[in-house]
C-alpha cells in the first residue's frame, strides 16, 4: 500500500509531520482534510513514497543503486551523511514490481513455518527469505512487513494491507498467527491451505475450462468448414447438374441454413458467455453458479468435497474448542471457496446456533451443504470431545480421496473430448472424399 507524508504547521506555529498509509493520493488527501479540519492545521505538503535512482562517488569508486523516499532531497541528505559525493538522484518512472505468482507465496509460507519450527527469529526469517527471492513484488512485500513488525503494527494490520497478494483467508490466518502461542503450526496450515487452493484451480482448469476451450474450438471448425469452405465446391458441382451423395448434399443443406441464420447462430454462441461472465460478477449469481456446479455429473461431487476439505481443514487450524466459535465457522466458510456453501453456513448454520441455541452439529446438518461421511466425523467428533481432530481427519480423508478420484475423472473428460474430436475430423474427412470422388454427368 503507498506511503503518504503530511507536512503542515498548527495554529501556534508548530511543525506537524505524520506518515501513513493510503490506497492512493485520493483517499490520502481526504485523510489528511479531515485530520486538518479536526485540528486545525494548515497543510503545507502531501508527499507520496517513490524509488529513485542514485549514482554516488566515494574513493573514487562510483556506485549506483536506488532508494525508496518521500523526495529526492531525503535521499540526497542521507548519502551525504554517508560520506558519499552525489552526482544525482532522479524518480525511478517505471518501477514494474509485477505480480507475485501463488509459488513465491506458497514458498514464503511454508519456509516461515519450517524455520520457525527450528526456533529461529522471525525478523531473521524475513531476511534470509528477503535475500533468496527474486521476485521484486515479492521482496517489497516481505520489506513491508518486516518494517511494519518493527514498528509494533498489529499482526492483523500488518497482513490485511497484502490481501491482495497473500488472499483474504490467508492474511488474516498470518495476522492470527503473530498472536497465537503456536506461530509455526499455524504458518504450516496456511501453506497447506493455499497449496490445496492452488490445485483446487489447477484441477477446475483441466477438468471443466479446457475441455470446453477445446469443444467450442473444434465446433467452430466445423461450423467454418460446413459454412464457409465446404459451399464453394459443392456449389460448383450443381451448377453442372450433379447429383450430390446424401452426406454431401446434407451438408450442403446445413450450409445454406448457416449462412440464413448466422446472426442467430452468432448469438446463441455468444450468449450464454454473456451471461455467464454477468452472473460471476453478480452475487446472487454467483450462489447459483456455485450451487450448479457442485451438482454438476462426476466433477460435482469431487468440487463438493474439495470445499468441504477446505472448510474442515480451516476448522481444524482455528477451532478453540471452547465455546461456539462463531468467528472460527465463519472465517472456514469464506475459505470454502463456494459462495453457495458459505451463503448456506453462514445463513443458517450460523443464525441457527445465534438465534436457537442449537449445537455445531446440528446447525452444519440444517444447511444442506454437508454431505453424510461428513456429518457422521462432526458428530462423531462432538460425542467424543474430540471435534478438533475429527475435522482435520476428515480434510486428510477428502484429500486422499480427492486426489485418486479426480485424476479418474479427468481422464474420463479427456476421453469424450477425444471421441468427441475423432467423430469431427471423420465427418469432415467423409464429406471431403464425398466431394472428391463425385464424377460429372456426360
Amino acid at each position: 500500500m503507498p506511503e503518504f507524508r503530511l507536512k503542515g504547521q498548527t495554529t501556534s506555529g508548530k511543525t506537524v509531520l505524520r506518515e501513513f498509509e493510503a490506497p492512493n493520493k485520493k483517499i490520502a488527501r481526504e485523510r489528511i482534510q479531515r485530520l486538518a479540519d479536526a485540528r486545525s492545521i494548515r497543510i503545507e505538503t502531501l508527499e507520496e513514497k517513490k524509488v529513485y535512482l542514485y549514482k554516488v562517488r566515494k574513493n573514487g569508486m562510483a556506485t549506483e543503486g536506488e532508494q525508496e523516499a518521500f523526495n529526492p532531497a531525503d535521499v540526497e541528505r542521507a548519502l551525504k551523511k554517508m560520506g558519499y559525493r552525489v552526482d544525482y538522484v532522479r524518480k525511478k518512472w517505471f518501477d514494474l514490481k509485477g505480480g507475485v505468482p501463488k509459488e513465491e507465496i506458497v514458498t514464503f509460507i511454508r519456509l516461515s513455518a519450517d524455520l520457525l519450527k527450528q526456533k529461529l527469529p522471525f525478523d531473521q526469517i524475513l531476511t534470509l527469505l528477503y535475500e533468496d527471492t527474486t521476485n521484486k513484488g515479492m521482496k517489497d512485500v516481505i520489506r513491508q512487513i518486516q518494517k511494519d513488525l518493527r514498528d509494533g503494527k498489529d499482526g492483523s494490520e500488518v497482513y490485511g494491507k497484502h490481501e491482495k497478494v497473500f488472499g483474504r483467508f490467508a492474511s488474516y490466518m498470518l495476522g492470527v498467527a503473530s498472536t497465537s502461542g503456536n506461530m509455526a503450526n499455524v504458518f504450516a496450515s496456511t501453506a497447506k491451505f493455499i497449496e490445496r487452493d492452488a490445485d483446487f484451480n489447477k484441477n477446475l482448469r483441466r477438468s471443466l475450462f479446457m475441455p470446453m476451450v477445446t469443444v467450442i474450438a473444434v465446433f467452430a471448425t466445423l461450423l467454418f468448414f460446413i459454412g464457409y469452405v465446404f459451399p464453394v465446391t459443392a456449389e460448383m458441382f450443381l451448377q453442372f447438374d450433379i447429383i450430390l451423395p446424401p452426406l454431401t448434399a446434407q451438408a450442403l443443406d446445413w450450409s445454406r441454413w448457416l449462412q440464413a441464420h448466422w446472426i442467430a447462430v452468432v448469438i446463441v454462441h455468444v450468449a450464454p458467455f454473456v451471461i455467464f461472465t454477468v452472473m460471476w460478477k453478480n452475487k446472487h449469481g454467483r450462489i447459483l453458479l456455485d450451487r450448479m456446479l457442485i451438482k454438476l455429473p462426476f466433477i460435482g461431487e469431487l468440487i463438493h468435497k474439495i470445499s468441504i476439505e477446505i472448510f474442515s481443514r480451516v476448522f481444524h487450524t482455528l477451532y478453540s474448542g471452547s465455546g461456539q466459535n462463531i468467528e472460527v465457522i465463519r472465517i472456514a466458510a469464506e475459505a470454502c471457496r463456494n459462495t453457495y456453501i458459505e451463503k448456506q453456513i453462514k445463513e443458517l448454520a450460523i443464525r441457527r446456533m445465534l438465534e436457537d441455541g442449537v449445537g455445531l452439529v446440528e446447525a452444519l446438518e440444517a444447511t444442506g451443504v454437508f454431505p453424510k461421511s461428513a456429518m457422521s466425523r462432526y458428530r462423531l467428533g462432538a460425542e467424543s470431545g474430540s471435534l478438533k481432530e475429527n475435522a482435520g481427519q476428515l480434510a486428510d480423508y477428502y484429500e486422499k480421496q480427492t486426489e485418486y478420484k479426480m485424476e479418474s475423472v479427468i481422464n474420463l473428460i479427456n476421453l469424450f473430448i477425444n471421441i468427441f474430436i475423432f467423430v469431427a475430423l471423420i465427418y469432415i474427412t467423409v464429406v471431403s472424399s464425398e466431394a472428391a470422388i463425385i464424377q460429372p454427368n456426360y
